[in-house]
């Protein structure tokens, strides 16, 4: 990408604070940058860094308890902090475009997905209502969705979670804006539609000069798209400048550590595993495979009275102690392939062993008592909180619920567990809604380990933490899983962190298991064309080729 002369967005002198059981808190404290025309910056740094306050900063969307206590936005040379909010109305979503990052909260329930796509254009008088219904499926397949016309009629529940965040990124960029603040826009998403969707952003910078704030903990990502790179620790910026020195010079030994726990920045096929790959822990004489998943089916129905079929004869198996991760793109059929293992659906076919135990015939009272040795970490840290627990009282919920041990010992075993998820022993009294994502996520983590499960099953559960935390946290699985003996079902788009902690894998398309092995040989010796180009849109390797 080339910039434009003359800078779109000027950033200057900006500190901000919230306001937590009436204490000021400063989120971020005298930062100063710019974003040329044409120009994508990327904003890096851990969670709770400020990177998601300053891009709600630029767009006026700051929670209630946020106060600007100094500094300047301008925008194309206008100072967005003086706009009324009839004035913005007129920025927000035409000149300025929001990508969020929690596509489980940001799209209406009850409406059709392709109205909200096409809301843009209609509110700001770029299209009527028929053409930009005409528009919106368009865009939906200009963003990576299949069957776009049919999928513009269904409703945002009956779309996966990568699909709804392609569902947002066509909303965002309707109104072709000047501007897109793109706040972790593929974090749910599997790489080869991260690609496409970064392509598709990379082409609006490029052909009509649009300018990306991308918002991003994946320091892959930012490796391949950005012209330059903004580090941010503790609400300042540490270190910024252009995109190849920070990476392959930095100064600031915050940048070199968030570089060194970076999966995607590792050569391929060596990365930094946490196991040996593809040594499977030694479990002695042959047992019962935990899991055992024979030829799966899972149907679902479709306006017309069509059917999908989302599941078609999957079979594997996981043992004790081992890590299977199942990865493919969104739609792919491996979240389902997750749910119908834990009987949180039921098959149209196949069969489903929990150590030895047949859970497709097992009854509603023997499932609910073995739920305790198997565990769910959901994609949406947003979603999966309830928002008026505190946060001792979502991990504590399924201790109580399996009535495991009295009130002083679950709450020296929440402390523990927020300990090892690595949150500071305040966070207990805190809520969900104080929480940023990858905070919220290591909640939901903790959750999943309090009752000591034989299983858990991570569904894009590290996709939304920054690297640093990811890095802890997929240390911290392993630890579990080998003081334990756990196993995992690894649930990922994200090949970079697959190759690090799992054993096997797993790959499916189009519903379809089309290769499975031990990771070494999967990833580095791929038979199939499908893997191959799952592995080639690793986010970091056009940095990698170029080097």
């Amino acid at each position: 990408m080339t910039a434009l002369p003359g800078p779109l967005l000027e950033v200057d002198g900006l500190t901000i604070s919230y306001t937590v059981e009436g204490e000021s808190r400063r989120a971020v404290a005298d930062i100063s940058f710019s974003v040329g025309r044409g120009e994508v910056v990327a904003i890096v740094g851990e969670s709770g860094s400020g990177k998601s306050t300053t891009a709600h900063a630029v767009i006026h969307l700051l929670a209630r308890n946020a106060r600007v206590d100094a500094g300047a936005i301008r925008f194309a040379g206008e100072d967005l902090t003086r706009l009324s909010p009839r004035a913005w109305r007129g920025v927000r979503g035409r000149r300025i475009g929001l990508i969020p990052q929690d596509p489980g909260t940001s799209l209406n329930p009850v409406t059709r997905v392709g109205r909200q796509v096409a809301e843009p254009l209609v509110i700001h008088g770029l299209a009527s209502r028929r053409a930009a219904d005409t528009q919106a499926v368009r865009l939906l397949e200009l963003a990576g969705i299949p069957e776009p016309e049919a999928r513009a009629k269904q409703f945002p529940h009956q779309f996966s979670g990568g699909m709804r965040q392609r569902a947002l990124i066509a909303t965002a960029l309707a109104a072709e804006p000047e501007l897109v603040i793109a706040d972790e826009p593929t974090s749910a998403l599997d790489v080869t539609v991260q690609k496409q969707i970064l392509d598709h952003i990379d082409t609006l910078a490029d052909t009509l000069g649009t300018a990306v704030l991308l918002i991003t903990h994946d320091l892959g990502v930012a490796a391949d798209r950005a012209d330059r790179i903004i580090v941010m620790q503790h609400g300042r910026i540490v270190e910024q400048g252009p995109a190849r020195v920070v990476l392959e010079q930095p100064q600031h030994p915050y940048t070199r550590a968030l570089i060194d726990a970076a999966p995607g920045l590792a050569s391929p096929g060596v990365a930094r595993p946490r196991r040996e790959s593809g040594t499977a822990p030694d479990r002695g004489e042959p047992q019962v495979p935990l899991l055992e998943v024979a030829r799966l089916r899972k149907e679902f129905a479709l306006p017309g009275r069509r059917r999908l079929v989302a599941v078609d004869d999957v079979s594997f198996t996981l043992e004790r102690g081992e890590t299977l991760a199942v990865v493919g793109e969104s739609g792919s059929g491996k979240s389902t392939t997750a749910r119908l293992a834990l009987r949180l659906e039921q098959p149209t076919a196949g069969g489903i062993r929990f150590d030895g135990i047949d859970l497709v015939a097992a009854g509603r009272e023997q499932v609910r008592s073995l739920r305790r040795r198997f565990q769910l970490v959901y994609q949406s840290p947003y979603a999966s909180l309830d928002p008026r627990f505190s946060i001792a009282d979502v991990v504590d919920e399924p201790l109580r619920a399996f009535g495991v041990g009295d009130k002083a010992a679950r709450a020296a075993r929440v402390r523990d567990l927020l300990d090892r998820v690595a949150l500071p022993a305040d966070t207990a009294r805190r809520r969900p809604a104080e929480l940023s994502g990858g905070q919220r996520q290591r909640v939901a983590i903790a959750r999943a380990l309090a009752t000591g499960p034989d299983l858990v099953v991570l569904d894009e559960a590290v996709s939304a933490l920054d690297v640093s935390v990811q890095a802890q946290i997929l240390d911290l699985l392993v630890d579990l899983q080998r003081d334990l003996g756990v196993s995992y079902l690894f649930i990922s788009h994200d090949l970079a962190v697959v190759r690090e902690i799992s054993d096997r894998v797993v790959v499916m398309q189009s519903g379809r298991v089309v290769e499975q092995g031990a990771t070494a040989d999967v990833l580095t010796r791929p038979r199939e064309e499908y893997t191959r180009h799952l592995i080639d849109a690793i986010p970091g390797r056009s940095r990698e080729a170029a080097s």
